[in-house]
């Protein structure tokens, strides 16, 4: 039986210290959050150095790794300060930093020397010669352009001993490697300096050239945007490929998102390194995968090019899911009682599945409620109110709980090109 000793990292998004905690506890062996400059998500819930210094020590006590992303496209001026805020992070204990603009790789290098540098997305690095470059440039690892195939990546790994990260779960920019101006002409705002509005997804209506009719897609609004990418079944090849980071998109999405494929991951990376030879994969992670999914899934770039399939438009389809609702406090072992912190709105009677950690869930119906008063309530309506219930099974703390809002098919993979063409 072969083991492979050296597994690839888990990397989770954390978009505040909630999400970062959840990340962790949920399997990532490292996360990456964003300060309170330089990054390209100004509407994520980015730390203040405080919180750093708290996700660090949280982090590094269990192990994981903290990075911090600063690849905004620096114009004149943006630099301003960069130096201290680089300086900063490594006295925190930042284990490294993500960053696209040359400018700033020599900002950080010059000013806190012995910080790690790993080369953003944003630098849209698709050949081993780039990589040698960056190499020689002190850069520890390059996080690949979405655009990179599979073949791609097993002959960079033939020509460099450098760290590759590259994507495997999460939206996908309908630009190149999210370099887009799409925003700017939009809604004035600088996707590459921090704020994307997203106009890929917004909806709008086609005109013919003369402008008489109207093309839809049976009464579907026109969108640029793709469908998401996973790589759940693909894991064996990406780990034999060489990728040594699996890094999962979304910043902003919900700690029942983070939680749910951070947990799926290192459920098919664990297995798979276990015993490679005797691996199967396991139709329950694809189903958890679907519990969060947001649109319909499909491999992006690593077998070839993308085609009409994985584009948005024009494929409505029922995505099934599971509404995030409350996450565990504390529980009575003696009364079976769980307390409870509502995120979403619940009800008694409805059809709940409490999940962990490992793969720990288990599904029941909500049969009384209580308040924090001890009264018998119908529902938990108001967010962020603590509730108790009696659980069919023990939870711990940082358990979550979550509402069925209709069956759960794996079907919908069959008309997308989530397995590997056949040769």
């Amino acid at each position: 039986m072969r083991n492979i000793i050296k597994k690839p990292e888990v990397l989770a998004p954390a978009g505040n210290l909630e999400k970062l905690e959840i990340a962790v506890r949920y399997g990532a062996d490292a996360v990456y959050i964003g300060g309170q400059a330089y990054g390209l998500r100004s509407r994520a819930g980015n730390f203040t150095y405080g919180e750093m210094k708290e996700g660090v020590r949280f982090a590094h006590a269990r192990g994981a790794k903290v990075y911090v992303a600063a690849n905004m496209v620096g114009h004149e001026g943006d630099d301003e300060g960069a130096g201290d805020f680089f300086r900063t992070l490594k006295e925190i204990g930042i284990d490294a930093v993500i960053i696209s603009d040359p400018g700033f790789i020599t900002i950080c290098m010059e000013e806190a020397p012995g910080l790690a540098v790993h080369l953003s997305t944003q630098a849209s690095a698709t050949n081993y010669k780039a990589l040698q470059f960056w190499e020689q440039e002190g850069v520890e690892r390059v996080v690949l352009a979405r655009e990179v195939s599979l073949e791609e990546i097993r002959e960079i790994r033939k020509n460099t001993g450098m760290e590759i990260e590259a994507f495997v779960q999460g939206a996908m920019c309908i630009s190149y490697s999210g370099r887009c101006v799409l925003s700017n002409h939009m809604a004035n705002r600088d996707a590459n300096r921090g704020g994307c509005a997203q106009s890929c997804r917004w909806k709008y209506d086609l005109f013919e050239n003369d402008g008489a009719g109207i093309l839809t897609a049976g009464g579907e609004p026109f969108s640029m945007s793709a469908v998401d990418l996973t790589m759940i079944h693909h894991v064996p090849e990406l780990i034999e490929a060489g990728v040594g980071s699996f890094k999962i998109e979304g910043r902003m999405k919900s700690i029942h998102y983070v939680s749910t494929v951070a947990n799926v991951y290192r459920a098919i990376i664990d297995a798979y390194c276990e015993d490679p030879g005797h691996f199967v994969f396991d139709p329950a992670w694809e189903e958890e995968i679907w519990k969060v999914a947001q649109r319909e899934l499909a491999t992006g770039f690593y077998f070839g090019e993308p085609d009409a399939r994985q584009q948005l438009f024009g494929r409505p389809r029922k995505i099934p899911k599971y509404t995030f609702a409350a996450r565990v406090l504390d529980y009575d072992p003696a009364t079976k009682i769980a307390t409870l912190e509502q995120r979403n709105h619940f009800a008694a009677g409805e059809e709940v599945e409490f999940y962990g950690p490992g793969f720990s869930r288990f599904t029941q119906t909500i049969r009384k409620l209580w308040d924090e008063d001890g009264k018998c309530i119908e529902r938990a309506p108001n967010a962020l109110m603590t509730v108790k219930t009696i659980t069919d099974h023990p939870v711990k703390p940082y358990d979550l709980m979550r509402i069925r809002k209709m069956p759960v098919s794996t079907a919908r993979f069959s008309n997308f090109p989530v397995q590997a063409p056949s040769e």
